[in-house]
């Protein structure tokens, strides 16, 4: 299972983190990092089955490309704030971790316009 070589990897990681920390916090942030990079690129294949899916289910159901790519684009966007976020509260750096979270919303808000002023005009139509 993937979840095992994932828990393996986070585990194997942290316990040569906090060794290595003792003697060299620089090395120690970068196994740290190697490691959230190697357990986010065992994932990718996951997410890409699960984007395959969602977009075979939008064919068939005739739904706007356009917001599909948006919503996908949104979800990348949390991801990658996320990761991006963590790894500096890791580092000991959560004031720049709090500025990726804000970064990370402020981009979702803005790539989310499209689909706000669909579903207001929707809401437009339908009350009379």
């Amino acid at each position: 299972m993937e979840i095992t070589q994932i828990v393996v990897v986070g585990i194997v990681s942290a316990v040569l983190a906090i060794i290595i920390k003792k003697q060299s916090p620089e090395l120690g942030l970068a196994i740290s990092i190697i490691a959230s990079i190697l357990i986010f690129m065992l994932l990718v294949p996951k997410l890409e089955a699960v984007f395959t899916i969602i977009n075979n289910i939008s064919s068939s159901l005739d739904v706007n490309i356009t917001y599909i790519s948006i919503i996908f684009k949104i979800i990348g966007i949390a991801y990658i704030a996320e990761f991006g976020s963590q790894i500096c509260k890791d580092a000991g750096e959560a004031s720049i971790a709090s500025k990726i979270d804000l970064a990370g919303k402020a981009l979702i808000m803005s790539i989310s316009a499209p689909i706000l002023l669909a579903l207001v005009d929707l809401i437009v139509h339908i009350i009379p």
